[in-house]
């Protein structure tokens, strides 16, 4: 009967205790004690051994079977299970404190590259995606020459557009009588011109001028390839963007990874600390807690892994906005408030086919080509060149003999040699022009291809994370309780147990890469349809 009674008791207490089960895994129970009374050891074998306790983290001794077994429970709050938002710091020093120190030691001008020639940035440690793709347009070496190139062809638009310069010329002449430098004695005085015939000097002034339109036309040109090298920034911008979205998401990732392998650390502490407590008491066999405290390591290394994935990740997205790759980074951001509603295929595409910057570039190339085609038929057209003079006849080495006067000369250049300069010109700008078409077609289709494959990858991402965040995790979880519950009162289940917990952590790192995926590839589709992902 009082042993009918004892374990009455303590099936009570183990089903009042299955919701405060559940609270101690996420942290909510801070501290409990529990005293486990004076028992005979035929009393703990004939009643089947009264439930211990659900514990965070349990301090048992080995005591003699007839002692009174002492357990004190504490039970440490867990950290914030809000996805993403308040990232955990990294540290390592256990595993290498040298390396550690080395990895988050403050940037210096001593162990500054030399290759770095902007120095280390102080900008923001703490960023959202937002600042950091602003980050992005103003400080990516890559962007910064694909600007300064812009403005390089803009700044040929109006020396294309300005006037020839004119020539300037001076004509000397008047060399002495019977020179040897007066070729046939041009300079021998005769009669009629006593001193020579060449004894004069000229300045004359020539300014060429193109046929009408044809300045115009090549500056319109110009102008028109310089936008088109704008857009082709802008397409570039959206693909570093689409690569920085895609680390941010990364390490958000390994963030979420290392707040789940740590309550899988504390969940192992306590399956560790309830199989000392029942090995103390006979009732489990010491290879229990042995493979408990083993599978606890094999969690603690896999946060070594994901701690140095988490740094490389950090290092890349400084590298990637501009910054030092040491200097210190923390990221923001929210999974839920950042799946946002994703427009349907048919509005992706239509955006994309009429605001992406690449066909947007491909589309100026294509009215630049068509422009070159008008301007190689204006190459039949004759230029100009208007030339004027002013001459005396007074020489270097004699007085001034006449009276000065002037001349105007209009020069016609002409194309020669049949035109065949010209007719060819034509025809490179004409094949110039039915590339840029063909281009431009394929372009329009690599985009509307590439849509609809990032569409198709967002899809499958999506319905990854929401079946695994449904079904499998909640799952896992009632698995692991039930396990839990069931040795916890005695039961014969350790291994279920540990294949439980193993499971759930598993699909616990599986959700965060499966949300990780979801994020990027809502991000990569924004950015194949020309939008920026926020």
């Amino acid at each position: 009967m009082k042993c009918r009674e004892i374990y009455g008791q303590g099936y009570k207490n183990s089903i009042s205790t299955d919701l405060e089960a559940a609270d101690l895994i996420h942290g909510q129970i801070k501290t409990s004690e529990l005293i486990v009374a004076r028992a005979n050891p035929l009393m703990w074998v004939a009643c089947a051994f009264a439930p211990l306790f659900f514990v965070a983290s349990i301090s048992a001794q080995t005591a003699p079977t007839n002692s009174a077994i002492p357990a004190s429970v504490t039970v440490q709050t867990n950290e914030s299970k809000d996805s993403l938002s308040a990232p955990p710091v990294v540290r390592n020093e256990s595993a290498n404190p040298a390396n550690a120190a080395s990895l988050f030691a403050p940037v210096t001008k001593s162990d500054t590259p030399k290759i770095y020639t902007k120095g280390a940035p102080s900008g923001p440690a703490e960023m959202d995606l937002r600042q950091l793709w602003n980050e992005l347009k103003l400080n990516n070496p890559q962007l910064s020459s694909l600007r300064e190139s812009y403005l390089s062809a803009k700044a040929t638009v109006p020396q294309i557009n300005a006037p020839a310069n004119p020539q300037v010329g001076l004509v000397w002449s008047g060399m002495p009588a019977n020179s040897p430098l007066g070729l046939g004695g041009a300079n021998a005085p005769s009669p009629q011109y006593p001193n020579g015939i060449s004894s004069n000097n000229s300045i004359s002034i020539a300014q060429p001028f193109q046929f009408p339109g044809k300045k115009s036309l090549a500056s319109d040109i110009a102008n028109t390839n310089a936008e088109a090298l704008l857009a082709q920034s802008e397409s570039t911008y959206l693909q570093l963007g689409a690569q920085l979205s895609t680390l941010y998401y990364s390490a958000l990732a390994s963030q979420k990874q290392l707040q789940v392998l740590k309550e899988s650390v504390m969940r192992l502490e306590m399956i560790k600390n309830v199989a000392k407590a029942r090995y103390s008491n006979n009732a489990a066999a010491y290879v229990e807690y042995l493979n408990a405290q083993v599978a606890q390591s094999a969690a603690q290394a896999d946060q070594f892994i994901v701690e140095r994935q988490l740094s490389v990740a950090l290092n890349n997205i400084n590298t990637l906005v501009g910054r030092h790759s040491r200097e210190k980074l923390v990221l923001r951001g929210d999974v839920r408030r950042a799946m946002n509603s994703v427009p349907t295929l048919l509005e992706l595409e239509d955006y994309a086919e009429t605001s992406h910057p690449s066909l947007k570039s491909s589309a100026l190339q294509l009215e630049a080509a068509r422009k070159g085609v008008d301007l190689a038929k204006k190459a039949y057209l004759p230029d100009f060149q208007v030339v004027g003079s002013s001459f005396t006849p007074r020489g270097p080495f004699s007085a001034n003999n006449g009276a000065m006067f002037y001349q105007l000369e209009l020069d016609l250049i002409i194309p020669l040699y049949f035109f065949t300069k010209e007719k060819y010109g034509v025809e490179q700008a004409q094949r110039n022009q039915a590339a840029a078409e063909a281009g431009n077609i394929s372009n329009r289709q690599q985009i509307v291809l590439a849509v609809n494959g990032a569409y198709a990858t967002y899809e499958q991402a999506k319905s990854q994370a929401q079946f695994l965040k449904e079904r499998q995790v909640p799952q896992a979880d009632t698995a692991y309780k039930v396990g839990l519950t069931q040795y916890s009162n005695n039961g014969q289940g350790f291994n279920d147990l540990l294949t439980a917990q193993t499971q759930l952590r598993s699909l616990e790192v599986q959700l965060a890469l499966a949300e990780s995926n979801l994020l990027q590839a809502q991000a990569v589709l924004l950015v194949t349809s020309g939008k920026e992902p926020f």
